[in-house]
């Protein structure tokens, strides 16, 4: 099964690793090359990740890596990962 990468995923991450960079550069690539890896393992079992919190659809699926969330989306053909989420808690303002 294919992984294809949403626009929206690549500049939200191209963002996080520049800011990471920022404060040190090698942690930036060991964070961008772990998360590969954890990727590339999304088609071996896609639904043993949970059913996302952001979307009401059993295809769409969250997975959690350094606490940061990945969505995708899983079809017949790929797995479409088009979002990266950083966790926040909600502001009390």
């Amino acid at each position: 099964m294919k992984i294809l990468f949403k626009d929206t995923f690549i500049s939200r991450l191209e963002r996080q690793i520049q800011y990471i960079s920022l404060d040190s550069p090698k942690i930036a690539r060991k964070f961008y090359k772990e998360l590969f890896i954890r990727i590339k393992e999304i088609p071996a079992n896609p639904y043993r990740y949970r059913k996302s919190i952001y979307f009401n659809d059993e295809e769409i699926r969250d997975m959690i890596f350094k606490g940061y969330t990945k969505v995708f989306r899983i079809n017949k053909q790929a797995i479409e990962i088009f979002g990266f989420v950083k966790f926040q808690e909600k502001s009390t303002e």
